[in-house]
């Protein structure tokens, strides 16, 4: 099993504050499972909105920290850095649950394992929860493209 902190994953995904979503990798089977970990704090700057009197981290959020995490697992080998002219991108979700709200002082755990890679698409499924007890689960795709300056 391998980890990753801070450093690694900024290495290896081109998301920045405040979108990058995973602050640690605790688990790391390359090309099979990963498991990530977010820890949600107060000052996260959706929580201004969303909503005021009763925080809550927004769905779409944690499918991103999903995605960012099923991206981390196979698409770029150990000790490797990002190249400026690729991305990730989110292509498709299904099956879409959400089973209680995530609040300030939760650590979503994130964990995801391949299902399949076929033609540059990779398919995940991919669950995170809090304290043990699921929150949300989906099944995701994702590719990775090199982009034009």
């Amino acid at each position: 099993m391998k980890s990753m902190d801070i450093h690694q994953v900024i290495k290896r995904l081109p998301h920045r504050y405040p979108f990058l979503l995973v602050d640690r990798v605790l688990e790391l089977e390359d090309g099979k499972r990963i498991k990530a970990l977010k820890n949600v704090t107060i000052n996260e700057p959706f929580f201004v909105g969303h909503f005021p009197n009763r925080p809550v981290m927004p769905g779409v959020l944690m499918l991103e920290a999903l995605a960012q995490t099923s991206a981390l697992l196979s698409m770029i080998p150990e000790g490797e850095e990002l190249a400026p002219d690729v991305l990730y991108y989110f292509v498709g979700i299904d099956n879409a649950r959400f089973k209680r709200p995530v609040e300030p002082g939760d650590q979503l755990i994130m964990e995801a394992t391949m299902e399949r890679a076929r033609a540059g698409i990779y398919k995940f499924h991919a669950k995170a929860s809090v304290d043990g007890e699921l929150v949300c689960e989906a099944d995701l795709m994702c590719t990775i493209r090199k982009v034009e300056s």
